[in-house]
Parts: structure tokens; sequence; C-alpha cells
């Protein structure tokens, strides 16, 4: 009797033990389930904009996919990757945008990346996959240019020495390379244009400058407030005016030694919280709703090649002549190049 006691005792136990592991698994998985409902990306400002391409490329996303996406600007797309570095040991965010064939060296370098080859990645042009173990995934692309208020300007320059001349003295806003990505990708320019002896053009270049910002948003917004006549920019800069306020004034201008070629990428954080629906977004990135609302939000060249564009784009002229320098190159002379910038442009 005592063993028959004893032996209904156990089973009872084992069976509200049996019980209870099934209810947390049920609402571990629960848990789980509504934890992928969210998506966390940091964006740079622009993206996030009444004019940028989140209003038009977001609800869809998550209409289709019922997942809430919050979406957190921070700045330019170089104060975008530095976020995602200070919150490298418990990351928050679970895609990063912004992360350029400039940037790729430092994100890499910090180990705030993880790959991720979308389903169909195989309609990115060969040219454009300047991360071929896919921790970078290109959405869009362009040329840095000069641009140029044909109100102020009536003879722009043709050359990075052009942009030294006299004649434009306090007239050049540029941004920052620590702080912005397009600031990174022009120092690079000059870089590729002047090699080692980058420096003495910075001395050079210093009297045209009249300031430099640490982000795009905020240099782009004194060049159209009038407060210079140039600023660093992109070829695809002028379609947006001809677009929305009718006007070609603002021009952008393709340099006879090139101009600097600017991928933009979105990449996954490592150990980003929402992993499944991160996954989600990168395929969705690269299909033709998200692909087609480049042009006329962004203002930038998506990398599906079959998408058709609107005719504001005869105003963005084609670089025949793109620059761009390699990652690994990028990668073991940045930090000096930053040091030698920064030199030079406080002497």
């Amino acid at each position: 009797m005592k063993k028959t006691l004893k032996l209904s005792l156990l089973m009872l136990a084992a069976a509200l033990i049996f019980t209870g592991c099934s209810k947390n698994d049920e609402n571990k998985s629960s848990a789980d389930a509504e934890t992928e409902k969210t998506l966390v990306i940091y964006c740079y400002d622009s993206f996030a904009s009444e004019w940028g391409p989140a209003g038009a490329v977001i609800p869809p996303f998550e209409e289709k996919y019922g997942i809430n996406v919050e979406l957190k600007s921070a700045g330019d797309s170089g104060q975008v990757l530095s976020r995602a570095i200070l919150e490298k040991k418990a990351p928050k965010a679970d895609i990063i945008m912004g992360i350029d064939n400039n940037l790729l060296a430092k994100a890499l370098k910090e180990d705030v990346l993880t790959a991720y080859k979308p389903k169909n990645s195989g309609m990115i042009p060969e040219h454009l996959v300047f991360d071929p173990e896919f921790r970078a995934i290109p959405f869009d692309y362009g040329y840095f240019a000069i641009n140029y208020d044909s109100e102020k300007i009536t003879n722009p320059p043709a050359t990075l020495e052009d942009l030294t001349k006299p004649e434009y003295k306090d007239s050049l806003i540029l941004m920052d390379p620590r702080t912005s990505g397009p600031g990174l990708g022009f120092l690079l320019w000059t870089i590729s244009v002047y090699g080692d002896d980058f420096p003495a053009y910075w001395e050079r270049l210093a009297p045209s400058i009249l300031t430099i910002t640490d982000g795009w948003d905020s240099g782009y917004g004194l060049y159209t407030a009038g407060e210079a006549p140039m600023v660093l920019s992109y070829t695809t800069s002028p379609p947006y005016h001809v677009e929305y306020e009718k006007t070609d004034r603002y021009k952008a201008v393709l340099f006879d030694e090139g101009n600097y070629m600017h991928i933009e990428a979105m990449a996954i954080v490592k150990d980003a919280p929402h992993r499944k629906a991160a996954e989600m977004f990168i395929d969705y990135m690269l299909t033709e709703d998200f692909q087609s609302a480049i042009p006329l939000t962004n203002f930038m060249m998506p990398v599906n090649p079959e998408i058709e564009l609107p005719e504001s784009f005869s105003y963005a002229p084609v670089s025949e002549k793109p620059l761009l320098l390699p990652t690994a190159e990028i990668d073991a002379n940045l930090e000096n190049w930053l040091q030698s910038w920064l030199e030079a442009t406080t002497k």
C-alpha cells in the first residue's frame, strides 16, 4: 500500500513538472513569437524624413508581415554606425542603414555586423557587391559630386584642383569624415586622386571651405538656405529640386578626374534581438516594391537594374570615371588618413 501510494505521488509530481515545463515552453514560444513582431532599424535622418523612403516602404512591410518597425534616426550614416558601435555589447538595433563601401572597414574592425545573403541577392549587379560575404547588402548607389547654385555660380569647378581657386573663397560646405559617410567619401575621393599628397591638397582647399558640418543633412540644409553656393552631395541631388520644387537651379558637376562612387547598404547587427524579422526586411529591401521607391524618395540609383527611372533623373549626370578604393586599403590606412586630414585642416 505504501509502495503504491509512493509510486502514485511520484507519478503525480512528474506530471505536474511536465505540465509546468510544457506551459513554460509555450510561454517561451509565445514570447519569442511576440518578440519577432518587432524590428528596430537605425537609419540616417533623410531616410526617416517627411520626404524620405520610410513613409513609402515601411507601412507595406508592416502590413504584409505583421511586424512593427521602430525606425530610429541617428544623424548621418557615420553617426548611425557610431551608435551601433557604442551599443555592441548589448545591441538594441537589428538593422543599421547606410553602411557603404567606405564605412565597411570600420564596421568590420568593430565587429558589429553579421552575414546574411538574401534570397534574391542575384539581382544585384556584381560590381555593386562590395562585400562578398554579405555583411553589408547594397540597396542603392550613386556618385559623390559638388553641387552648386547656378544662380550664384556661372563658372563651376571642373576638377578637385579648381575648388582651390581664390574665386571660390568661403564658398564650399563639406562634412566631417569622422562622423559623416559623405564626408568620408570626399576624403577618400581626394586620396584616390592625390595619393599620399592629399594633406597638401586639403591645405590648399582650406580657404574655399566655409564650414565642415557633422552630417550631410545639416550641410545640405545650409546650402539650400543660401549660406554657401557649393556643397558636397550627390549627382542625384538635382532631380529632387526638379521633381518637387520645379527648378533646375541646383546642379551637380562631373569632375575630369572622375567622381567617387557611393554604394549604400543595410546590415544586420551582430546578436540582433530580432534576427528573423531583420532577415525578412533585408529580403524585402531588394523587392520591386522597395526598389521602385528609391529614386523619388532617397534620390539615389536602385540596385535593381530593371527599375525605370523617373524623367527628373535626366538631371543626374552619370560618371564615366567612377573612383573607388578597395575596402582592404581603407581598413589598413583609415586611422592614419583621418589623423593626416585633421592635422591638415587645423593648421
